[in-house]
This record gives C-alpha cells, structure tokens and sequence, in this order.
C-alpha cells in the first residue's frame, strides 16, 4: 500500500460524500444484476446481462481507481480476459456463460449490496460528525423555537438542553466543536477504512492474483525478449552498414597503397589520408555504437548526469531538473536513460516543438520522470511503435508510462518505475 499525501481538512469529508453518492447506483445495477439473472432463461437477460456487467465493472474501477488516489490502497482488476465477441444470439449466450463463470462477476454483484450497507456508514460519518458538531455551535441560539416545534431536547444524547439551567449557552458549543475535532481526526482514517474495505470486496483473490502476476510476467518477458532481439540486430546492421564496411575499404586501401608505394607514391600518400580518415570515421562510429549499448557517463555519474548529456545533444533546447539524493540498480537506470533518449528523439522528430523540460526524482520509492514539450502535441502509443517500446522496456520493472497530449500540445509524458535508492550519488552537481 503506497501512501498518498495528507489530505486537506475539508477533502476527507467532501471525499466521503462523493463515495456515499455513488452507493444508489450500486443498488441500482444490483437490481438490474438479479433482474438479468431471473430472466436469463426468457433471453431477455442475455441481452441485459453483458451490459450491466459492463456498468458494474467500470464503477468497480472507479471505486479501484479512488481507493488507490485517496487512501493509497492499490486494487488489481481481477477480470479474466474474455475472447473476442461472436455475433448472434448463441455468441451472445456464450458471452453470458463467459461472464458468469468468472469469480470476479460475483464478487461485484456482492460489492453492489455490501457497499452501500457499510461503506455508506464509513464514508459518510466524517460529514456527519461535522454537521453535529456545528449543530452544537449554532443551534444555542434557536433551539427554543426547535425544541417547540416539536425537536428533541437533548443534544449528545446527554446534555438537556430545554429549560432555564443555561447550561447550554457554554456546554453545547463545548461539545460541538469535540465532535468537530473528532469529524477532522477520523475522516481520513474512515477513508482510508473505507479503501480497505473497497479492497476486501474488490480485490483479487490470492490465487487469482498469482496468475495474474504470472501472465503480467510472462508477456512482460516475452516484450523484453523482443525489445533486446531488435536491439542486436540494431546493433549488428550498424556495425554492418557502417564500422565494418570502413574497416573493409581500410583493408582495400591499405593492398593498394602497397602496390603503388612504390610505382606512384603520391598517389598512395592520398590513398593513407583517405584510409586515416576513413579509421577517424569508424573509431566515431564504434564509439557511438559503444554509447548506443551503455553509454560510459551512465554508469560512472548516474542517470543524472546521463541525461544531461542526452540534453546537451539534443538539437532542441532541453531544460533538465534533477533531484536523485542517491544511486538507482544499473538496469533501471539503463532502462529509465533509454527511454528517455527515446522520447528525445520523438519530440525532435515529430512534435515540432520549441523546448523541452524534464524533471527526474525519487519520491516515495519510485522514480519518477516527467517530460514535457511545447510541441504540436496528439502523441500516442497506439500511434507508432517508439511509445509501445518504452512501455515494453519500463513495464520489465512494473513501471508504467502515462502520455496527456491533447492535439495542438502540450505534450507530458511521465514514466515512474518502482525503485529504491542503493548508493550515494556521485555526481559532483
């Protein structure tokens, strides 16, 4: 469970409003649930079925997806993934039967009545708590025309508030700013309750979890295979195509200076400065390449000064933030520098942007790199392959890639990788 920042006084209260208004169409779709179900048999329900297990799922989600930002509770989705759709009534059927005979369909059919009969208690006794305690602090003034038209006279269940004692001019605000104290102090603790108790119902079983980390594992290693394949064949075309056909014409150049060394010699004296600036050429090359595979800056200062070198390369301008207290594992900070390149040399590419900003840090063990253009925006992963491939490469280390590019820019692409701190830093800025 990662925790997220303090709350603010008013969010946890306001938070457990939103949770409790969600709770009627919860009892909603278990209604619509239990009608599918009773009518599956006259076919009506295949068609409902799928629908409403739709709507439940994406509200599920929410509630997974809330459970995790205001209590730090991360929730898996613990869905079995279905096989495309088949048209007609009898794939429509087979659809149901898919449906129905995955656990996880149960568990929020069970989420959709338990919820509502706890989780309203949990998410709404932070504002009830504050609307007590204020009740405490303005109701003094007109509880005698309250109580004579027929309101309670005690307040707390302790304090009698009708009569001449005046005891309630001092003892009900008292009270009533505890409750309000009580309402600030427990509300994100009834939150954070809440997220649990989103995670009993909702959350994966520990089998299913397994096999979920397992397949999650598996087409990870399968796209890391991939990603390292294209690389040595990246590597072997550009020792091909550049070092090694150099070094051949070196080797031509060289049986041909001593051919004529002697019957031409000004001609071979042309022939080895051409060959020493042929060996120029290919000595760059191999040292771009050696750089391509792990660039020497990475591993001696670390993904700091590694990137600032990428920055300085760079044709745009590149403003780059840096905030590492220590060293990362080698294979994340290879990992998190080729990504980087890569996204580099996208927007250089394609966002026709004016700058860059990047900013890396490690903050609550991960880190994490944001990068942002003035560019045209309307990047996407679904777009191209160079975005896919980071995913590839980052998703190794169960790190994730978020892209927000609205067409017409900005561009901000943040990548956050799950990583401790192991070492000093070293890098001398």
């Amino acid at each position: 469970m990662t925790t997220p920042p303090p709350p603010k006084l008013w969010q946890p209260p306001l938070r457990g409003l939103a949770l409790a208004a969600q709770k009627v169409p919860q009892l909603a779709l278990f209604v619509l649930m239990v009608i599918s179900l009773v009518y599956l048999g006259l076919g009506v329900g295949v068609l409902l079925l799928p629908l409403v297990v739709v709507a439940v799922r994406k509200l599920a989600n929410r509630s997974r997806r809330l459970a995790h930002a205001w209590s730090g509770v991360r929730i898996a989705e613990p869905y079995r993934e279905l096989p495309p759709r088949e048209p007609g009534f009898f794939g429509r059927w087979r659809r149901c039967r898919q449906l129905l005979s995955d656990p996880a369909t149960w568990r929020d059919m069970l989420w959709t009545i338990a919820d509502p009969v706890v989780g309203t208690v949990l998410a709404l006794m932070p504002a009830a708590l504050l609307v007590y305690g204020l009740e405490g602090l303005v109701f003094p003034f007109v509880w005698d025309d309250l109580v004579s038209a027929g309101y309670d006279d005690h307040y707390a269940g302790l304090i009698h508030v009708h009569g001449e004692t005046g005891l309630r001019t001092w003892l009900m605000p008292l009270v009533g700013m505890v409750f309000i104290g009580l309402g600030l102090w427990a509300g994100p603790k009834l939150v954070t309750a809440h997220g649990r108790f989103t995670h009993t119902l909702l959350g994966p079983r520990p089998s299913a979890e397994l096999a979920a980390r397992v397949g999650y594992l598996t087409r990870t290693r399968g796209a890391v295979v991939d990603s390292q394949a294209a690389e040595l064949r990246r590597i072997e075309r550009d020792l091909h195509d550049g070092a090694q056909a150099r070094l051949v014409a070196m080797g031509m150049n060289l049986d041909a200076v001593e051919q004529l060394l002697d019957s031409n010699p000004e001609a071979a004296r042309a022939l080895l400065m051409e060959t020493r600036d042929s060996s120029s050429k290919a000595l760059s090359e191999l040292r771009d390449l050696v750089r391509g595979i792990h660039p020497p800056v990475l591993s001696d200062r670390g993904l700091g000064d590694a990137v600032r070198a990428l920055a300085l390369d760079s044709p745009l301008p590149v403003d780059v933030v840096v905030d590492l207290p220590g060293r990362l594992d080698a294979p994340v900070e290879s990992a998190a520098y080729f990504a980087v390149s890569e996204l580099l040399t996208n927007v250089a590419k394609h966002a026709k942007a004016g700058r860059v900003w990047i900013d890396i840090r490690h903050d609550r063990d991960a880190l994490r790199i944001s990068m942002t253009d003035d560019g045209v925006g309307g990047a996407a992963a679904s777009a191209g392959t160079g975005l896919r491939g980071i995913e590839s490469r980052i998703a190794a280390f169960d790190g994730i890639l978020a892209v927000n590019s609205p067409q017409g820019g900005p561009t901000m692409a943040t990548m956050e990788i799950p990583c401790a701190l192991f070492s000093p830093k070293t890098s001398s800025s």
